[in-house]
């Protein structure tokens, strides 16, 4: 079991790598075609891999498809059953179609920060790729402590299928802030570290008095004095506004990553389909952003879906038993085509009541 989990994470680490230091080795602005073609990379590996779920759960490579799935747990599987080929699969697309679809949310905070703080297109790939890193980071000690609760609490599942509804409901009726700057992250961050007025090319810190401290974000243009670094005792590091967008993405991130795990973990308590799910929406999430960043304002009922989604999801964990009884055990089939046919229905209303253009 420890050789397959030790062998997806280089596998997305190489990935990782081949983007950064091959794709994407010099810094340039992500057209549409280019991101739509990385969107579709993305999917087309995270599909691929449901093959090997398959066979690894049905035939119990390694110890896959050895534990019982809590989320499964009833009076003839008091401690979850566990999972074979067909529903490993099943949860697995399940779980990567929901967080990839609460990831599009992401992609439209992501935009107002990047709008806010006039993040130069040149150089938002590079917020995005550490910011990934950061995201996967994260998410694989929340799994970690989620599964190990759900484990040993059987009660923690209905904690969070409320707190989806919850979520839900806010979602709808709650207006997020559209200033990043009132953002818990970007005070604490202001408190303690000195930041640059300008971008400094693609640094993240920049050291008063160095060459990289007086570097414009368009190439050949003038020198323009930054006051904060003018002020700077020489050798003093300081923090730029790509490194400002950076923390306030990961913080961004956290905060999705509260509202989405509970989500997965409705569909299964099996650590490597949660990890392996969350992972592969993850990774495509650049690319999503480059792709929809543009049309954001197209999309308008989409936020709606993906309220409907977490409560539907959070319904579905608070009567498990019961739903699992009355539909049979295609039941989780039934919630991936209810998932698809929800954010379908978000995309379509969207299409037809598109703004006219001016």
């Amino acid at each position: 079991m420890l050789l397959i989990w030790a062998g997806f994470v280089a596998f997305v680490l190489l990935m990782l790598a081949l983007d950064l230091g091959v794709f994407h080795r010099k810094a340039h602005v992500v057209g549409v075609r280019e991101a739509l073609g990385w969107s579709a990379v993305w999917i087309a590996l995270a599909l691929a891999f449901s093959v090997f779920v398959y066979h690894g759960y049905e035939n119990q490579w390694m110890g896959l498809g050895t534990a019982p799935d809590a989320v499964d747990r009833s009076a003839e599987y008091p401690e979850g059953k566990v999972n074979d080929g067909r529903s490993a699969v099943i949860k697995y697309l399940t779980g990567y179609v929901v967080e990839k679809s609460l990831s599009v949310d992401n992609v439209f905070v992501i935009a107002m920060i990047f709008g806010f703080l006039a993040v130069p297109p040149l150089y938002q790939h590079r917020v995005l790729f550490w910011g990934i890193l950061g995201a996967l980071a994260m998410r694989g000690v929340m799994i970690a402590v989620g599964a190990r609760l759900i484990a040993e609490f059987s009660w923690i599942l209905m904690v969070f299928g409320v707190f989806l509804i919850v979520t839900a409901i806010k979602m709808l009726l709650i207006k997020e802030t559209t200033d990043p700057n009132s953002t818990w992250a970007v005070r604490l961050t202001r408190r303690f570290f000195p930041v640059t007025e300008r971008f400094h090319g693609e640094h993240f810190l920049v050291r008063a008095g160095s060459s990289a401290s007086h570097e414009t974000e368009t190439p050949g243009a003038a020198v323009l004095l930054d006051r904060v670094v003018e002020r700077a005792r020489p050798g003093t590091w300081l923090l730029t506004p790509l490194a400002l967008a950076l923390i306030i993405v990961e913080a961004t991130d956290l905060v999705f990553a509260v509202d989405s795990i509970p989500a997965i973990f409705a569909i299964t308590a099996d650590p490597f389909l949660v990890f392996t799910s969350n992972v592969f929406a993850i990774l495509g999430l650049r690319s999503l952003y480059f792709a929809l960043a543009g049309a954001i304002e197209t999309f308008r009922y989409l936020k709606v879906s993906l309220a409907v989604v977490l409560a539907l999801v959070g319904v579905k964990m608070l009567t498990h038993s019961w739903l699992k009884s009355l539909l049979g055990p295609n039941f989780n089939l039934y919630l991936l085509l209810l998932v698809l046919g929800i954010l379908g229905a978000g995309v379509v209303a969207s299409w037809l009541h598109r703004p006219k253009a001016t």
